[in-house]
């Protein structure tokens, strides 16, 4: 897809009606959801004749998608038509790379590119996580968003440690993270027949959350073997340590304390052990994080 093609596609050109936000997300409800077939075979027009009338219904029949990804980001104080503007751009960028061999729908593609889309904006914007430069403080730092909740003080302390930011300002950023996340994935409107979730109309194997089943076919597995490699080249001790502060269920996790019993050691010594380990961790997965 060539640049004169994307700004063609650029929903926020040609494609939206003008009117307010409102507007927009009540039109890209309106718009006929593709079924697998139809998918298909416009995929087959666009990759075979570069046919850009198909790439435009493929983009606009995922639209809606993109703006119900746009509401999980919607804690971080950026305003919600940027948030969708950019993920819109992130569904140009997977409709240019997907693969129509690969047995599964665009969607399920797509959700990878549009979220990463979005995180990149929000970490060029947000206060707090201007200088979030590394991939772990970055992931840790949308992890935390949709699990703030279970945010313990020890895992605040690293975040603020990773972000170079007082534990205050984390502190404040859970505060204000705290009301948009009991609503974010709500559909749009309950009276829809169709609503905004995408589990909500793909039919058979792919009624699955697109993301759950992105992660699932992608990068679940392998993150998952680069960490059990990483953890392998630490200590038994630094092991278990991190596996009872970082890797257990919140209910299961250790404090210092515990596992100063556990060791036999100062909960000072754990501190220092388990920041030892982390770094080596950070070392060795490096670009993988």
């Amino acid at each position: 897809m060539s640049k004169t093609e994307a700004i063609a596609l650029n929903p926020s050109q040609t494609l939206a009606p003008v009117g307010n936000l409102a507007a927009y997300i009540d039109w890209t409800q309106r718009i006929p959801i593709l079924s697998k077939d139809e998918e298909v075979l416009l995929l087959e027009q666009l990759h075979d004749q570069g046919d850009v009338s198909a790439a435009k219904q493929l983009i606009m029949s995922h639209l809606r998608f993109v703006v119900y990804v746009s509401r999980g980001y919607l804690g971080y104080g950026l305003s919600h038509e940027d948030l969708i503007q950019e993920g819109n751009i992130g569904l140009m960028k997977a409709l240019k790379r997907f693969d129509p061999k690969v047995g599964v729908r665009l969607v399920s593609f797509a959700v990878h590119w549009i979220k990463s889309e979005i995180q990149e904006f929000i970490l060029k914007n947000w206060r707090i996580v201007k200088i979030a430069t590394t991939k772990a403080a970055r992931k840790l730092f949308f992890k935390k968003h949709r699990m703030k909740s279970h945010m313990t003080q020890d895992e605040i302390a690293y975040l603020s440690e990773s972000l170079d930011v007082s534990k205050k300002d984390v502190e404040d950023m859970l505060a204000k993270l705290s009301a948009a996340n009991d609503v974010s994935y709500d559909p749009l409107d309950h009276s829809e027949a169709t609503p905004a979730s995408p589990s909500t109309y793909l039919a058979g194997p792919e009624s699955a959350c697109p993301e759950a089943a992105y992660i699932a076919q992608t990068s679940q597995a392998h993150n998952h073997s680069q960490l059990r490699s990483a953890l392998q080249k630490l200590d038994s001790r630094s092991m278990d340590i991190i596996q009872k502060r970082w890797l257990a269920e919140h209910e299961q996790k250790h404090t210092l304390h515990d596992l100063a019993k556990t060791h036999g050691v100062s909960a000072e010594r754990i501190r220092q052990l388990e920041q030892v380990a982390m770094r080596q961790l950070r070392e060795h997965l490096g670009s993988a994080l």
